[in-house]
């Protein structure tokens, strides 16, 4: 699929209908599309990559504004991938975080690569997964 694809800051009047179906491919529990949309508008810094009105994907960042941001979310459709929408969401975030000390995500090891392509690096973190909350937030 090849389409034309904008980008956009803005989630004030985003839909469920614009967001929902195919998202969060893989997760043993997936949000509803109102709590999708409360992510989305939860965030310090959402870009949404669109194909007509309907996200086909998208990036999160959350900030204190000052020295850090966490970048939680990135995700693009299925039929979507491979034609560099990934790799642009991460460029216009990191851009938009650039003034910012630092900027941290945790990742799966077999998307490191694409990471370090992006221009970030390998590091070693600790997490903590409460998997019932994801299910109640739903």
């Amino acid at each position: 699929m090849s389409a034309i694809i904008h980008y956009s800051e803005s989630v004030e009047h985003l839909t469920p209908d614009q967001i929902s179906g195919g998202f969060f491919n893989g997760w043993g529990t997936v949000p509803s599309a109102e709590a999708f949309l409360r992510i989305l508008r939860g965030s310090a810094h959402v870009i949404l990559a669109l194909d007509g009105d309907q996200v086909v994907g998208f990036i999160t960042a959350i900030s204190d504004g000052v020295i850090a941001a966490y970048i939680p979310l990135l995700e693009v459709l299925p039929a979507y991938k491979g034609q560099g929408i990934g790799t642009e969401l991460v460029r216009r975030m990191l851009e938009k975080l650039n003034h910012l000390y630092m900027i941290d995500l945790i990742c799966d090891a077999d998307v490191q690569p694409f990471y370090e392509q992006c221009g970030m690096m390998r590091f070693t973190g600790m997490i903590k997964r409460n998997y019932d909350t994801l299910k109640r937030h739903s």
